[in-house]
């Protein structure tokens, strides 16, 4: 997401999010502490409430400037087709033994403290008062014009009609406990212990998707990503090095004292590349960002949202559709499938955002409308199909229906945003993590069966706590004891491990 003029980034999960989130906090700030540090002296981000630092100087009673956007219509031609994206790949060379090693020099210079002190302070009667300053917007107007080739079209699937099936709704489960949730460590960015920014040029991105690719590998994905030129307080802009969408691998099985990033999908060395294109024109194809993934055999599959454009309207954005996406080479290169979309007709579309889940003989798909006011709904498709929209089932009035997209019968109360489900052995329940914008939480359902009934939702995190904190995606290798999920700050744009103890019913 971006600072200024709410633009890239999974923006959706970010700038209009936040404000989304920002829900005046009611209980008091924790103490002053000082940032957190890594091993090589490297200053991270705390997104905890906190006091102000007593020593810092007083805050100015004014901004210096008051900026007011004018927004200025352009027309934009935009070529069609999309042009083919680019898979130029490298291979991850191994990253240095000692951790604090810039693994590519040639790329970017190691970090230098600023001398310069900040900001000069300026004094005068000039100053007492904020300036205030137009500031042009542009707004594109796309105008499709003939482009060069695009990909090549891919064959439909033949249609396929499934009955309507009844699946009756199990008996509610016992709820969870919560034992306490604590912030493991930072993930991402500068001053993480994955050193994102040097190794790989991440220095501001969100989300952080996981699913297991194969046994004892989990990928973790991210939403728009900024490099060099990226600065603290939310998206970065167009030249700050924006990616829609950057890949990461890990091993790491001892999450309890922080996620270890093992690699990442790269164009370039030092580079995480951009997996899914996008055609960054507002009004259009503003990014592509992922919603969730997983693996059937050695296939990997993607679920992610065509965005349009971010609104104004704090926690409010427009999607083309939704749509599915495979890699075939382990995750390195990605097809959008031509014909597994969802289109958001009049911005009606009831799976925009997915959250995808294999089980059994079934691939279940959790989906909430654009925007953070919509509620959730789910589908079914066998595992065969999962690439043939025509074959998915959803769940209506206590049966599977077959092309009912849009009459899915809500699973519960209430609204939901940034989905995310797995299916824990263990105990044999379903758990969903998801954003309660209204509430201000991130909290924790339980079902035996995925249509439900689900339990009351069950506080994870508190914007009083992390003002600023948005998704919650569960490390598939969490357990009914054990719940790791990542967690997303506005301000510093970046990602977080959060571990819940929890008390499961007997």
């Amino acid at each position: 997401m971006r600072a200024s003029a709410v633009s890239p980034g999974s923006a959706a999960l970010g700038v209009l999010l936040a404000a989304a989130l920002a829900v005046p906090a009611q209980a008091a700030p924790l103490p002053w502490a000082p940032p957190p540090v890594n091993i090589c002296g490297e200053v991270g981000f705390d997104p905890v409430h906190r006091l102000p630092d007593p020593d810092a100087p007083p805050a100015p009673p004014l901004p210096p400037s008051i900026d007011i956007p004018i927004p200025v219509p352009l027309p934009t031609p935009v070529p069609v087709p999309d042009p083919p994206h680019d898979n130029t790949r490298v291979a991850q060379t191994p990253l240095p033994t000692d951790p604090c090693r810039n693994p590519c020099p040639e790329v970017r210079d190691t970090p230098v403290p600023d001398s310069e002190g900040g900001e000069p302070m300026s004094t005068g009667s000039a100053d007492l008062l904020p300036r205030i300053r137009i500031n042009p917007e542009i707004e594109p107007i796309p105008i499709p014009v003939p482009g060069g080739e695009g990909d090549p079209p891919q064959e439909a699937p033949e249609t396929v009609v499934r009955p309507i099936e009844p699946g009756p709704v199990h008996a509610p489960v016992a709820p969870t406990g919560v034992e306490f949730v604590r912030l493991v460590e930072q993930v991402t960015g500068p001053g993480s212990a994955n050193r994102t920014d040097m190794r790989w040029q991440v220095d501001g991105t969100d989300l952080g998707l996981f699913w297991e690719t194969e046994p004892g590998k989990v990928a973790m994905v991210f939403g728009d990503t900024f490099g060099e030129g990226w600065v603290y307080g939310g998206a970065g802009a167009d030249t700050a090095d924006w990616r829609s969408n950057a890949l990461a691998f890990s091993t790491d099985t001892d999450l309890s004292d922080g996620l270890t990033i093992d690699s990442m999908v790269q164009d370039s060395p030092c580079h995480a590349a951009e997996l899914l294109g996008s055609r960054k024109i507002k009004n259009w194809e503003t990014t592509t960002i992922p919603t969730s993934g997983f693996a059937l055999g050695e296939r990997q599959f993607m679920s992610y949202m065509s965005v349009n454009h971010w609104s104004r309207i704090p926690g409010m954005w427009l999607t083309n559709y939704g749509g599915l996406a495979y890699s075939d080479d382990g995750g390195q290169t990605w097809t959008k499938d031509q014909h597994a979309k969802w289109e958001n007709m009049f911005g009606l579309g009831r799976f925009q955002v997915a959250a995808m889940v294999p089980h059994g003989d079934y691939v279940y798909m959790f989906g909430t409308p654009n925007g953070r006011v919509g509620v959730i709904g789910l589908a079914r498709v066998h595992k065969k199909d999962v690439l043939n929209k025509t074959a998915y089932q959803y769940w209506v009035n206590g049966s599977w229906a077959p092309a009912a997209e849009n009459s899915a019968t809500p699973l519960v109360l209430g609204t939901a945003s940034e989905l995310s489900v797995r299916f824990d052995a263990e105990s044999e329940q379903w758990q969903m993590v998801y954003l309660d914008a209204a509430a201000g939480q991130i909290v924790l359902r339980t079902a035996a069966e995925p249509q439900g009934a689900w339990t009351s939702a069950v506080p994870l995190v508190s914007t009083e706590e992390y003002p600023r904190a948005y998704g919650g995606f569960i490390h598939p290798w969490s357990t009914a004891r054990d719940l790791y999920f990542t967690m997303s700050a506005w301000d510093s744009y970046n990602v977080y491990l959060m571990h819940a103890r929890l008390n499961p019913p007997a």
